[in-house]
């Protein structure tokens, strides 16, 4: 089975594109079912074009808009002064590196359209005292201290997540960066069963009639509000039951992405993870849901009645670390899922009416085309797949479609 217009696409790029060609690199790939095509992709070495000053921290976050713009998360609180040397009072380099804004739009070429970011865009004012585990603020600040997803809705404006200290908050703004409305709010958390707040929110779904939230860190669940005016929908935890398992009682930080404290990844959980990681909407009505901490996705499916559970899918079982199923998406047209293995360093490529595994791409490693700590995924509409990394990652990536292997 050949996918002849993804054939043609990667046809095209080689015959008309010489100076892309240059740029494209060899990714380490597996095609594990070979009596299923298998999407094939080169890592363009050329993407993003950065302003010659700028550096990337960490990227929790990354998000294709509708007119296939790339929207990058990034925390230029990841940098260190070293790095940054010229944000430092007195500069302590005369050449590179200045930290980024939070949000960054980029053209399908790589050229940076928009950035901004940071706390005087979003309600509120604090002081912090201290630093790290033992930092204290006080006051109503709104903006996240550790930014952690982000989502482009069809109507051009984005959301913003946060799993830093008390940020229990989903932010939205205009393209341009102006404040809209915020679900939650930082400080204030009360627990799964709560229809108001949050607790350190991963992720953001906000296209159709409600805004999904994958809550998160602190909590275990999805909760959904009115797309409209924000009004408490539903809220549901693993296997579309009330959310249990409890709430994590201190603040997050990463070291607790490894710990194993959890006893390991158990796919057969009746409840969420400590890490609700992603929730990403699919084709006809279903809803993807990462349980990073389980190493599995639940699969869901939006009625009138409410949402309903389809399937687990385990990803890489067995896997320690970070663990798995960090973010998700699909094909254009909806035939693969593309699931971003965090531990793995691998891009597993599913074919989705079986979700079983045709293959993969990435490896571990710093390398183009290589992974340390991947985080997010999304695809352009023509089947180009992006990649963010957090961690000692801070990168994004563009692999671009060559075809497809029978």
């Amino acid at each position: 089975m050949r996918f002849s217009a993804w054939a043609a696409l990667g046809a095209a790029i080689g015959l008309a594109s010489p100076a892309l060609a240059d740029t494209l690199v060899d990714v380490e790939s597996e095609h594990v079912d070979e009596s299923v095509a298998m999407p094939t992709f080169k890592v363009d070495t050329s993407w993003p074009k950065l302003p010659d000053d700028m550096i990337l921290g960490q990227i929790p976050g990354l998000s294709i808009a509708e007119d296939d713009t790339i929207w990058v998360l990034t925390r230029p609180n990841s940098l260190g002064p070293t790095e940054i040397g010229r944000d430092t009072d007195p500069p302590i380099t005369q050449a590179c590196c200045t930290a980024p804004p939070h949000v960054l739009q980029f053209d399908q070429e790589g050229n940076l359209l928009r950035s901004w970011g940071g706390t005087e865009l979003a309600p509120g004012e604090s002081t912090v005292t201290g630093s790290g585990r033992n930092a204290v603020e006080e006051g109503d600040e709104q903006w996240p201290a550790n930014v952690h997803g982000l989502y482009v809705d069809k109507d051009g404006t984005v959301w913003i997540g946060g799993n830093g200290n008390g940020d229990h908050v989903v932010l939205n703004f205009t393209a341009d960066g102006e404040f809209i409305r915020q679900i939650g709010r930082r400080q204030t958390t009360e627990g799964n069963a709560s229809e108001e707040y949050l607790g350190n929110p991963a992720d953001i779904a906000a296209d159709g009639d409600s805004v999904l939230v994958a809550d998160g860190y602190i909590n275990k669940r999805i909760i959904a509000f009115d797309h409209g005016d924000l009004a408490f929908d539903e809220l549901y935890g693993a296997y579309a039951e009330d959310p249990d398992g409890g709430t994590r009682d201190e603040p997050f930080d990463q070291s607790q992405a490894t710990s194993t404290g959890d006893g390991g990844a158990n796919p057969e959980s009746r409840s969420f993870g400590d890490i609700v990681h992603c929730v990403v909407r699919g084709p006809d009505g279903t809803v993807y849901v990462c349980d990073r901490r389980n190493n599995r996705l639940q699969v869901f499916r939006e009625t009138d009645d409410g949402t309903e559970f389809v399937r687990d899918v385990v990803i890489a079982d067995g896997t320690g670390g970070t663990r798995t199923a960090s973010d998700v998406a699909f094909s254009p047209d909806g035939t693969y899922v593309y699931v971003a293995d965090m531990m793995n360093g691998r891009v597993w490529i599913l074919l989705r009416d079986t979700h079983n595994v045709v293959g993969w791409f990435g490896r571990n490693g710093r390398y183009p085309g290589q992974f340390i700590w991947l985080h997010s995924v999304d695809v352009d509409s023509e089947g180009n797949v992006y990649t963010s990394e957090v961690n000692t990652g801070r990168r994004v990536q563009r692999f671009v479609l060559q075809g497809a292997e029978d």
